[in-house]
């Protein structure tokens, strides 16, 4: 099964034509491809897979997502660190 997890974005950029973004996961930051959701900006939610955003989502959508992970105790597995 394949999970997307929702995030903020709180900056974004261009590489190499590519837009790219730093996105918050519940305090855990990472760099993430917008690309699929290139009229994102800074303070809107999206969902992610494997580091690409695939779609924008409202912040009470994405809380209820947070909620949920947390109650089955799965929000640790964003705290791993990338290579």
């Amino acid at each position: 099964m394949c999970l997307g997890i929702p995030g903020k974005v709180v900056a974004t950029w261009q590489e190499h034509d590519i837009l790219m973004g730093k996105v918050d996961f519940n305090g855990v930051v990472k760099r993430v491809c917008l690309a699929h959701v290139p009229e994102t900006v800074p303070g809107e939610y999206v969902i992610v897979h494997v580091g690409f955003a695939l779609q924008r989502v409202d912040e009470l959508e994405a809380q209820k997502v947070f909620d949920f992970l947390d109650g089955m105790d799965q929000l640790d597995e964003l705290k791993v660190d990338e290579p």
